[in-house]
Formats: structure tokens, C-alpha cells, sequence
């Protein structure tokens, strides 16, 4: 028999007989590519066969234990793959603790989400973390457990059932790249177990970390400096990217892979529906690069995605690699060749990766076109970003727990990208007389440009405004970032407390554990007066809030602007503006975006939207309710820091 007949059989003895034909028909669907990445990756090591049998049952043992309400959100989304791609999808981002408590206080939160329309919630790390530092909840000790003060996997359960009722998919982080020095594994290689040494990289003296780190770059060069730790109890150096308490995995061993896929899969079974993947790029270390966006780490994701696929193809899996433009689709996976004359023996082997990958350097790009009140870089990141593969959405946001990196936007920033982006981090650390109230985020090479951090409300000049009119712009900087997010084709995610206009927490200073890391600046508590003067017209959260939610329901009715619509980006005369189409791109059926990043007016010839120049086509903004007559007005004035969304409308009749 062959490792594929020898490994279903495996599997079929672990499933009760009703999952037999269902569970068949993925395995065989998924297992060529899968069983081809996996050789990629081990098949030179001893008993790769057995260990691919062995996987497989273990595979199967944790699809029999999944509950059958799971199978049948499976099942459902089998039938309409594309679910996490309509106009209808909104996310949200929040700590747990922050945002209400406990896992059982959240629930009490899903009003506020479905006021929203929100359908994706990801709480940010609640497994069970190291105790002390533990670098915001990802440095995970179990990922068996929930962390104690949020509550235990029966409340997880719980709050999954409550969010699927009202349609919310709930969204973990899952940390591949890392463990924390307490977790079984690191213990039990501290205790002497060469077995678990194995699941880590070390080394009994410097010889090899020092010939790694000629070409690794540094993540926390101020708080943690290097990229290996010496670590008493093994009197070795290990691995660890991050913090020296957060000790890289060894994907080179099979017996990693193997528990990190069982450990995944065991987590969908809780009702988790969404995993962010966290670290994706640093997967695979080789010497003499800088160990990210390594070909293996993208065979590692393929495959696990071909895993859960068999078990649980109601789930998604996203990618969370800030990495330039060029390298951000492979995280998506592409589509396989079909030219016989050019596909090879493994193109037709489809090359699925992740569901969803953020879409940093689109986000960064933003900022950016904000600071310098020109949108070249993020038209050039716009140019750089390819059609979607199918089955596949990006992830657009304003802000998130991390800093904004800007060296991800060296390829699009040109010759004097050193000089242009560290003006533009000094102008959101509140240099030069900016508006801005961010702040520096660590780096020690001079040639390395600072990451900045802080909440959107004050990076865009809420908390410096000192006037109502100033107050109002800075707003209007905070919708057009959102808007952008809105509309470019994704799914889009708010950060907890943004619709709500919430500020810096500073208190993050007083604390000794926060103080070296500047991103607690951007994790505030949730704002419970400010949630409650939500409605309230005369207030800053209350006309945030408004706005925020007129865009949003412009976005469910706007077909254009699914994750499967086509884009395209339109030339104008003015740097300051942004242009592009979404949706059927005749002119009859686009949705275009016209945001202007700059401080001052700009007056737009609206002819430039139409492939006729002599075209009288009116135009309705679907955000104001105006109607652009172009027999008496050809021109349109777009404020500073506004937006127009703009479709085609018979004169008269703008529905």
C-alpha cells in the first residue's frame, strides 16, 4: 500500500463511521499537495512514512472529537467559500482584559459589536501565559489553558457559541514562531529531556549564534538585544527572536510541526474560527539571511493549511507577516500553473496558503501619505499589490496592538528612504511641530528607522486640538485612514476603542514590567464614558461614532467593495489625492474613492473618473447625499482631509 492508502486507513480507524465519507473525500483532496510539502520539509529524515501515518491518525482522533455544530458551520462554509470576503465584514481587535474583563464579560460586549456590524472579533492572546513579563500575552505557557483571570476553556466555548448566534467569528492568536521559557517543552529540555532540547535551537557556545547574527536583524534591540539567549539550566544559547523568555520553535524537527498542527486543531474544536498566525515569517532560520520569508516557512503554512482543511474547513488561517510588498502575497498562496508549456510537475498541485494576510505596508503607506500630505508611497504600494488569489482576502487596518514599522516601506520609499521615513517617524513621535501625539518604538541601529506608536485619535491630532474646528479635522484624518480601510477590498478591522476617538494610556510609564515597551501607549481600558456618550452628537466619541457607522453601513451597500471586486488606481494632477475605482469597472457600475491627505482644498475635475473625457455623467457621494451635476459643475472641492465616495447617478434620482 502507499503512504496516502496506508495513512486514510489510519484515519478511517479513528472516526466513527459517520464522518467516514466526508472527512475521505478532503483527505484525498488535500493529501497530494500536503503529503508533497511535508517531504519537502522532512522526507529526508528517518521513518518519514510512519511519521506521516501517525500524524494523520492524530489528525483524525481530533476531527472525531469535533462538535457537530462545528461540522455543520463546516459544511455550510464549504458551500460559500468566499464568506469572509462580502462588504459585510467588519472586524474588531481587542485585548480581553481591556475591553471587558474576562472571556464571560465579553459577551455582555456583543451589543456594542453588533451595533457596529461587526462579524469578526480577534481577542488578542488569552491562552495561558508565562507569569511576569510575558510580552503582552505572547509568550504562551499552554495551549491547553485559557489565561486564569480570563476564565477556562468552558467559558471560551461558551463565548463561541454566543458570537456564532449573532454571527461573529471569533479570531485567536496563535504563536507559531515561539513558547515561553515555562511551557512543558522548555521545562522538560531544562530538566535534561533531549528529546523536547530538540523542539528548540541551541548551541553549547557562541561559534554558531555569531555566525547567524552577522545577518539577522534585531526585533527589541533595546529591551532585548541580540537573538539568542544563554540560558543557565541547559548552559547553552538559545533561540529566541523576540524576548530572551520566548524560545524559537525547531521546525526542522517533524515532532514540532506535528504537535503545533494537533495543538491548532484542538483550539478549532473550542469554536475558534479564525487564527491569526503569529510571527509567520520567521518560521525557518538559514544561515546567511536574515531566518525570514524562507521558503520553508511557506511549505510549514501550506501544509498546515492542507490539515485543516481535512478537519476543519470552517476555519480560516491569517498571516501576520510585516514584511515589504513584494513578499506579502506568497503568504495568500497562488494559483497553479495551467499552462502545460510552462507548469511543472508539482504546479498543479494548488499552492493555498493563508485565508487572510495583513496588509502592513498599506496601512503604513497611509500614515505616511498623512505625514507628508502626498500619497506617492501609497500609490506605489497600491501599484505593487496583485489581484487577490481566490478564496483569499486581505486584512486592512488603521492601528493595531504593534507599531507602525516603516522599513517595510524602503522599496516604495526610494534612494532616500532612511532620511523620508525617519522624518515621517519623527513627525508621529510629535517632532516638527506636528499635530501628532505618537511616540517612538525601540531601535538601536542608527540605520533603522524608530517604529512609531500610539492610538489613531492621537496620531491624528485629537489630543493635541485645542479648539473644536481643530478637533474636527483631526477626526476627519481618523475617517479617511478608516475610509481607505473601508473600501480598498479587504476585510477591515477597527482597534478597540478607535470608534470611540480613545486617547494614549500613559500609565504604562509607572509601570516597571511596560515601561521599556512603548506599545502599551496604544492599550488603553476600554472607555465605558465615552461608549456611553456614544450618542451623543455634541460629544467627541458621540460624532466619531456616528460618522464611523454612516461609512460602515455605505459599506454594506456597496457590492463594489467585496474583497472579489477588482481595483483600480486612477492618475490625478494632485499628489494630495488618492483615486481609485472598486467594483465592475465600467464606468456604469464603479464605486470610486477620492480621499484627500492634505490640509488644504483641492478642486478635482470630475472628468477624470470617466473613460470619456466629455462625458456628463453625474455624479452621487454616497457618504454626503451630493449630487455632482457636470453640465454646470465639472468640478468637485474636496476639503481637507475629506473623502468622497462616488458612484453614478441619473440626475434627480440619486437611489
Amino acid at each position: 500500500m502507499t503512504i496516502l492508502s496506508n495513512s486514510l486507513e489510519a484515519m478511517l480507524t479513528q472516526l466513527p463511521s459517520a464522518q467516514h465519507a466526508a472527512v475521505s473525500d478532503r483527505f484525498l483532496q488535500q493529501a497530494p499537495a500536503l503529503l508533497e510539502r511535508l517531504q519537502r520539509l522532512y522526507g529526508r529524515t528517518e521513518n518519514f512514512a510512519p511519521w506521516f501515518t501517525s500524524l494523520m491518525a492524530s489528525v483524525a482522533t481530533v476531527a472525531a472529537r469535533r462538535p457537530d455544530e462545528l461540522q455543520q458551520l463546516d459544511q455550510q462554509r464549504l458551500q460559500d467559500t468566499a464568506w469572509f470576503s462580502s462588504q459585510d465584514m467588519l472586524g474588531y481587535c481587542a485585548y480581553v482584559d481591556k475591553f471587558a474583563g474576562d472571556l464571560n464579560g465579553v459577551i455582555d460586549k456583543i451589543a456594542h459589536l453588533d451595533e457596529m456590524g461587526v462579524r469578526y472579533l480577534h481577542l488578542l492572546p488569552f491562552l495561558r501565559a508565562r507569569s511576569g513579563e510575558n510580552d503582552g500575552g505572547f509568550a504562551v505557557s499552554s495551549f491547553d489553558e485559557i489565561e486564569p483571570r480570563f476564565g477556562s476553556m468552558a467559558d471560551l466555548r461558551t463565548l463561541a457559541a454566543h458570537l456564532r448566534q449573532s454571527k461573529i467569528s471569533l479570531c485567536s492568536d496563535f504563536i507559531l514562531n515561539h513558547v515561553a521559557d515555562d511551557h512543558p517543552w522548555a521545562l522538560a529540555a531544562k530538566s535534561g529531556d533531549t528529546r523536547y532540547r530538540d523542539y528548540f535551537y541551541s548551541y553549547p557556545d557562541r561559534r554558531m549564534p555569531d555566525q547567524y547574527e552577522q545577518s539577522l536583524g534585531q526585533i527589541f534591540p533595546q529591551a532585548a538585544p541580540g537573538n539568542f539567549s544563554y540560558v543557565e539550566a541547559l548552559q547553552r544559547w538559545v533561540w529566541t527572536s523576540f524576548y530572551p523568555y520566548q524560545w524559537d520553535l525547531n521546525y526542522t524537527n517533524p515532532a514540532v510541526f506535528s504537535e503545533m498542527a494537533l495543538a491548532l486543531l484542538h483550539l478549532a474544536n473550542q469554536g475558534i474560527e479564525v487564527f491569526r498566525l503569529d510571527s509567520t515569517a520567521f518560521l525557518w532560520k538559514r544561515e546567511g539571511s536574515n531566518c525570514m520569508n524562507q521558503a520553508e516557512a511557506h511549505w510549514i503554512l501550506q501544509a498546515l493549511r492542507g490539515i485543516v482543511e481535512i478537519v476543519a474547513p470552517g476555519v480560516l488561517l491569517k498571516a501576520e507577516a510585516i514584511v515589504p510588498t513584494a513578499q506579502l502575497p506568497a503568504y495568500l498562496g497562488t494559483e497553479p500553473e495551467t499552462n502545460p508549456e510552462t507548469a511543472s510537475s508539482n504546479d498543479h498541485l494548488a499552492l493555498k496558503e493563508c485565508h487572510i494576510a495583513y496588509h502592513s505596508t498599506l496601512m503604513a503607506a497611509a500614515w505616511a501619505a498623512l505625514a507628508e500630505q502626498n500619497t506617492s508611497l501609497l500609490k506605489s504600494v497600491m501599484q505593487g499589490t496583485p489581484a487577490l488569489p481566490t478564496q483569499t482576502s486581505w486584512l486592512t487596518y488603521v492601528r493595531c496592538h504593534d507599531d507602525i514599522g516603516w522599513n517595510v516601506l524602503r522599496p516604495e520609499a526610494g534612494v532616500h528612504a532612511q532620511q523620508r521615513l525617519a522624518k515621517v517617524s519623527q513627525f508621529f513621535s510629535g517632532e516638527h511641530a506636528s499635530y501628532a501625539r505618537g511616540a517612538s518604538f525601540q531601535a538601536a541601529d542608527p540605520e533603522v528607522v524608530h517604529g512609531s506608536v500610539g492610538m489613531s485619535s492621537a496620531l491624528c491630532g485629537v489630543s493635541s486640538a485645542v479648539s473644536d474646528a481643530q478637533s474636527k479635522v483631526a477626526q476627519d484624518r481618523m475617517l479617511l485612514l478608516y475610509g481607505l480601510a473601508f473600501t480598498f477590498g479587504g476585510l477591515p478591522v477597527i482597534y478597540m476603542g478607535d470608534e470611540l476617538a480613545q486617547g494614549n494610556d500613559e500609565s504604562y510609564r509607572k509601570d516597571v514590567a511596560k515601561i521599556n515597551d512603548s506599545r502599551w501607549l496604544q492599550r488603553p481600558d476600554f472607555d465605558l464614558k465615552a461608549y456611553e456618550s456614544r450618542h451623543q452628537a455634541n460629544s467627541q466619541s458621540g460624532q466619531l461614532f456616528a460618522a464611523l457607522c454612516k461609512m460602515l453601513a455605505c459599506r454594506r451597500a456597496s457590492p463594489q467593495l467585496a474583497a472579489t471586486q477588482a481595483r483600480r488606481l486612477l492618475s490625478s494632477p494632485h499628489s494630495q489625492l488618492l483615486i481609485f475605482a472598486r467594483g465592475d469597472l465600467s464606468e456604469s457600475q464603479a464605486l470610486y474613492f477620492i480621499g484627500n491627505f492634505s490640509e488644504h482644498a483641492v478642486t478635482l475635475d470630475l472628468r477624470i473618473l470617466s473613460l470619456d473625457t466629455s462625458s456628463e455623467q453625474p455624479w452621487f457621494d454616497i457618504l454626503s447625499n451630493e449630487i455632482y451635476q457636470p453640465k454646470s459643475m465639472h468640478f468637485a472641492v474636496i476639503p481637507a482631509y475629506s473623502q468622497l465616495w462616488l458612484r453614478p447617478a441619473t440626475q434627480g434620482n440619486p437611489s
